[in-house]
């Protein structure tokens, strides 16, 4: 176990202490898995009376249930071990890219029932675009309920109405998705820049301090970050933090518009900019140019693309951090992912030529999904909020 003795409720009323401990409790079993009586008593600091009730009343409340029984030396028999019953609740990712939906469904614990995908192509009609996404997700529900489902999609999520503000090229329908799946499911259903789920699962599974400061750099078709500052997801004023593709930073000495990034960040980072360059350096890539392309690009990278790309991102970095100061840069997105700790490892050694502020450089802990993991952990979140909430 890793947990630490947590402390239970204190100057409350019985009411009130029976429903803190039982939630303090149902929060240990979440985060260390099956545990006896015995061990909730010393996580919890509670006598083992209060255990005992506690463990009755979250039995009868469907909540827990005996997973198990665990031996123990000379303690005569074994001793029952309790668990969450995961499949209470089950809730539901989506991930909402230019040219795919991906759909998880996961139990309340986070652990994957199914996946799904669908490609979309360019001229693909819009409504019938939303239509596929909502049978895509009720398909692979396959007839079982959600509780709550969290969307991460490109562009702005407007922090007072949770609508999606589509920005630059991005598809219109990605807004139209988002309300039809809160039409049809009849559950909520969270929205949330895509890159700030990925930060979610980068802090979730990484295991940081729950405290921790770090900057996210998305690099794939498009260029984005996500601010985790002092353990907290930062959205800015209008939900735009983290919008680096329009920092003014640019191969051709023209400056971004509000609606077009090219010539920003994203012109010098995007998947077409990693492409032109891997080409530049003899490097042969797909016609499309797109996310997929640039990671085969970096897979097959030579010493000295992989040092023209690092100097290339080291450049948006170093605003970054000569504003923010994270003293972590984890690099994420399809390029970031594919660059692994060598391109990592160019970036900050670029980084610290450009910036006096030290900074680790990291690649990201999850290669695969991490959207869709984003999204599964904001959704799971936000149930257990609602279900673990037992009467008192």
């Amino acid at each position: 176990m890793t947990a630490t003795r947590a402390r239970p409720a204190e100057n409350a009323s019985p009411r009130t202490a029976r429903a803190i401990n039982d939630r303090l409790a149902l929060r240990l079993l979440q985060q260390e898995g099956p545990l006896t009586a015995a061990q909730l008593k010393e996580l919890t600091g509670l006598s083992r009376p209060s255990v005992a009730d506690l463990v009755e009343r979250l039995q009868e409340s469907g909540l827990i249930e005996v997973v198990g029984e665990s031996g123990a030396a000379r303690r005569g028999p074994n001793a029952r071990v309790y668990g969450i019953v995961a499949d209470r609740a089950h809730v539901a990712g989506l991930d909402v890219r230019v040219d795919s939906i991906g759909v998880e469904i996961a139990d309340l614990l986070g652990h994957t029932v199914t996946r799904a995908a669908l490609t979309v192509a360019p001229d693909a009609d819009p409504a019938a675009t939303v239509e596929r996404g909502v049978e895509l997700l009720l398909g692979a529900a396959g007839g079982t309920a959600l509780h709550t489902v969290a969307c991460g999609a490109p562009g702005l999520v407007n922090p007072v109405t949770g609508r999606l503000a589509v920005t630059g090229e991005l598809p219109a329908w990605h807004g139209d998705l988002v309300d039809e799946v809160r039409r049809r499911s009849g559950v909520p259903v969270l929205l949330e820049n895509e890159v700030n789920l990925a930060a979610v699962a980068e802090q979730r599974v990484r295991g940081g301090a729950p405290d921790e400061t770090f900057v996210l750099l998305w690099i794939g078709g498009g260029v984005g970050a996500a601010l985790v500052l002092d353990g907290r997801l930062r959205r800015g004023f209008s939900g735009g933090a983290g919008e680096v593709g329009f920092l003014p930073v640019s191969t051709t000495g023209r400056l971004p518009t509000a609606t077009n990034c090219d010539d920003g960040f994203h012109g010098l980072t995007g998947s077409r900019a990693v492409c032109a360059l891997a080409r530049e350096h003899g490097i042969r890539t797909a016609a499309t140019a797109d996310a997929a392309a640039a990671a085969d690009a970096v897979h097959a990278g030579t010493p000295g693309f992989l040092d023209a790309l690092a100097a290339r991102l080291a450049v948006g970095a170093s605003a970054i951090c000569a504003v923010l100061d994270p003293g972590l840069l984890v690099l994420a997105g399809e390029v970031g992912a594919a660059g692994g700790q060598d391109l990592a490892d160019r970036v900050g050694d670029r980084l610290a030529r450009l910036s006096p502020l030290r900074t680790t450089v990291l690649p990201t802990a999850i290669p695969s999904g991490p959207i869709l993991r984003g999204a599964v952990i904001t959704a799971m979140d936000s149930a257990q909020e609602a279900v673990f909430a037992p009467a008192g």
